[in-house]
């Protein structure tokens, strides 16, 4: 497609397209099959909005959603005036100059087009003639009238076309500059209104950009504004801004308006955008689906403040309904489900342990139902629950009650059995609830979904939890801090590891890594270490409490137990990988591991040996991940030792890993297990998604009544709880 410059006054207004906006808003940038990036200024436009397409205004396809925009071929970033110039508008700002230029350039050399339509000539030359008349002025005032007159010497008001005259060749100057560090070539191209009514002489400049394009050199665009009349004053820049991004549209161009001058993003906001991030504004054809991931997290607080809202009695009423439809609408689910294996399978997208967690069955519907009871039997004392009563003076009393968090996601794989679990997690304690499920198990979460929203319709809350079906790419819902409290990643550790890395404000609960050990102390019994030892690797190898590494004393080498233990893992065909100190043993060892910081996640695991459970001790703290830690021994103190002296999130003895589960525990199910020191710890359920809050009751009292010289003393007595809050 040829490039042609547009007039603001020549724009369409038929037609339809809607925003797609970020929480934090948009003030300016543009890109673009063809996509143009928006820097929008405070001050205003030139007079050039900005280069797009098509000269002879064939209509192409613009892109449907953000995630297409990593395709884009040829882009336009237009630059706003705030973005170029200095709050003063007298110089440019160097610093965001610099990392636009260093933007564009990463893009020009990943092969592709890349235009600036930029402003700023005005403001370098206002720099540059006002630092010419100061000098000027400051010889004669020195002259005739001292140097301490020099602070009250005026500067003359300067005609904007005078200083664009002065300031073109500079700007020019200082971009060439700047892309020549890296390697790239860059051209001047001034306009004004009368080349683009003139037919020859668009032509010409749609040749030149042509041209330009191909021999891979930047061309910049700029109005002339030596010769062009002032902008007129307060003009309606938010309507310039929606004319011209529905002329890109219309011409087959997709627009980005973001923000340029904002310090926390302005050096990187074209290329997150072009990688299809969530910033700015994003201008599409089509129509959204359904309501935006914002508006899903709003309709979630709204409706979590109404379920938190309820008497205890009617959100365990609401739990039991959605047990009971996970057994009634069985085959509905099922079918759902199977069309999900089919798809993974045709695609062969999915490794055999993640299309295990895939799949649903009558007896995981069965456990879901089971679990979900637990939870609603569990939840009637959960929210508002009183933990503390003080009286802190006479009629002054002070309670700190359980209250939800707010908002929370949940980023989760391949496991479409969680949603209820989750849904059920969050419904007991009062939580809005964001959920994203795996593309992989579409049809499933969508069923599940539903059955959610039927189970709460009964009390009128059905948007308390919301699935998350639009193209949002985690990241993306990862930075939106003014609307969700808590994000729980429930998945492999990478997805973990990635989600804590692109969190933006917001806590994450969870663990990067499942590396659990089990350790065999010399006192071992022979059959409890086998049947726990298997358990713990062969169970489930791919869950994040599988056994890793499996510890054994040193003087238990070369016994009927070690022999024991090998032979139970070539059975089960696990692959195993000698710790340096256990290979130092061995005449024909194994492989020796890279690392002794590994999950493996299938069946495979890691054997080393050490002297003692100190030295065991000492070993899962340096290697392992503060997850689930195991000793098997017949020697109690031994095993009180190792309880309370490993610091992990759960520690057991003669049990195997398998058990650090929220089911197991009794919690009717988990949001997940957290590693971290802060708030939950190991399996999180109901208790892990409350907060608390204080409520003080009063009686007309005020802090200077309680001064030396005041008319009232502190108590601070603790009261009795009682048995159970009634909200």
């Amino acid at each position: 497609m040829l490039c042609r410059a547009a007039l603001l006054p020549s724009l369409g207004s038929s037609g339809q397209f809607w925003r797609q906006t970020n929480v934090a808003g948009s003030h300016p940038c543009l890109l673009a099959p063809n996509l143009v990036l928006r820097n929008k200024s405070a001050r205003g436009w030139s007079n050039i909005p900005f280069i797009t397409v098509p000269l002879s205004r064939t209509h192409g396809k613009s892109f449907a959603h953000r995630s297409e925009l990593k395709h884009a071929k040829r882009i336009v970033v237009k630059l706003g005036s705030a973005v170029v110039t200095r709050g003063d508008e007298c110089g440019l700002a160097l610093g965001r100059l610099a990392s636009i230029v260093e933007q564009v350039s990463m893009l020009q050399n990943q092969g592709r087009e890349m235009m600036i339509v930029t402003s700023g000539a005005v403001a370098f030359g206002k720099q540059r003639l006002r630092h010419e008349i100061l000098l000027s002025q400051s010889v004669r005032q020195a002259l005739h009238s001292g140097q301490n007159q020099l602070k009250d010497m005026a500067i003359p008001v300067l005609e904007a076309r005078a200083c664009a005259a002065a300031g073109q060749s500079g700007l020019m100057a200082l971009y060439e500059a700047m892309f020549t560090q890296y390697s790239i070539c860059a051209a001047q191209i001034l306009v004004t209104n009368l080349d683009f009514h003139d037919e020859q002489k668009r032509r010409n400049l749609n040749g030149t950009l042509h041209e330009l394009l191909r021999m891979n050199i930047v061309p910049i665009i700029n109005t002339n504004d030596a010769v062009v009349p002032p902008p007129e004053p307060n003009s309606d820049l938010q309507g310039v801004n929606v004319k011209a991004a529905l002329w890109a549209l219309q011409g087959g161009t997709s627009v980005v308006i973001a923000n340029g001058t904002h310090p926390k993003i302005s050096g990187h906001v074209i290329t997150d955008i072009v990688e299809g991030k969530k910033v700015g504004t994003f201008f599409s054809e089509v129509k959204p689906a359904g309501p935006t991931v914002e508006q899903q997290a709003e309709m979630a607080r709204t409706g979590g403040r109404s379920l938190a809202a309820l008497q205890p009695e009617q959100r365990a009423e609401i739990i039991y309904h959605l047990a009971d439809l996970l057994t009634d609408q069985r085959e509905e689910i099922l079918q759902a489900n199977k069309k999900d294996l089919e798809e993974a399978e045709n695609k062969g997208r999915l490794a055999l342990p993640l299309l295990k967690r895939l799949s649903l069955s009558t007896s995981k519907l069965n456990s879901l139902a089971i679990g979900l009871r637990q939870i609603a039997a569990s939840s009637q004392d959960s929210v508002g629950r009183i933990l503390r009563r003080t009286r802190i003076a006479k009629d002054l009393e002070l309670e700190q009650v359980t209250v939800p968090i707010g908002v929370l996601l949940v980023i989760f794989e391949s496991r479409p059995d969680c949603l209820p679990q989750v849904s059920a997690l969050a419904i007991a304690s009062g939580n809005g609830l964001l959920l994203k499920g795996g593309k992989e198990a579409l049809h499933s979460n969508q069923i599940l979904h539903h059955l959610t929203q039927e189970a709460l319709s009964i009390h009128g809350v059905k948007d308390a939890v919301q699935l998350v079906n639009t193209r949002e790419e985690v990241e993306d819902l990862c930075r939106l801090d003014k609307l969700i409290d808590l994000i729980i990643p429930r998945g492999s550790s990478q997805l973990v590891r990635d989600i804590q890395k692109a969190a933006k404000g917001i806590p994450v609960m969870g663990h990067s890594e499942g590396i659990c050990h089990v350790y065999v102390d010399l006192e071992a019994s022979v059959e409890k270490v086998t049947r726990i030892v298997r358990d713990s690797k062969c169970e489930y190898p791919a869950a994040c409490n599988a056994l890793e590494t499996l510890l054994i004393h040193r003087d238990l080498l070369r016994t009927p137990v070690f022999d024991q233990i090998i032979d139970m893992l070539r059975v089960e065909q696990v692959k195993i990988h000698a710790g340096p100190k256990f290979a130092s043993y061995l005449t024909f060892s194994p492989s020796e591991v890279k690392s002794l910081r590994t999950e493996y996640g299938d069946l495979e695991c890691c054997i080393e040996v050490v002297d003692s459970a100190q030295d065991a001790i000492e070993h899962i703290h340096k290697y392992g991940s503060s997850h689930t830690d195991v000793i098997v021994t017949e020697n109690e103190k031994t095993a009180e030792f190792f309880l309370q002296h490993l610091d992990s999130a759960c520690v057991f003895w003669n049990a195997s890993t398998r058990f650090s589960d929220g089911y197991r525990f009794g919690l009717g199910a988990e949001v997940g297990i957290s590693t971290s020191r802060i708030h939950a710890r190991g399996p999180v359920g109901i208790e892990g998604l409350l907060t608390t809050k204080w409520l003080l009751r009063g009686e007309n009292h005020i802090v200077s009544d309680f001064s030396e010289q005041g008319s009232m003393k502190y108590l601070h007595e603790n009261l009795p709880i009682p048995q159970r809050n009634i909200n």
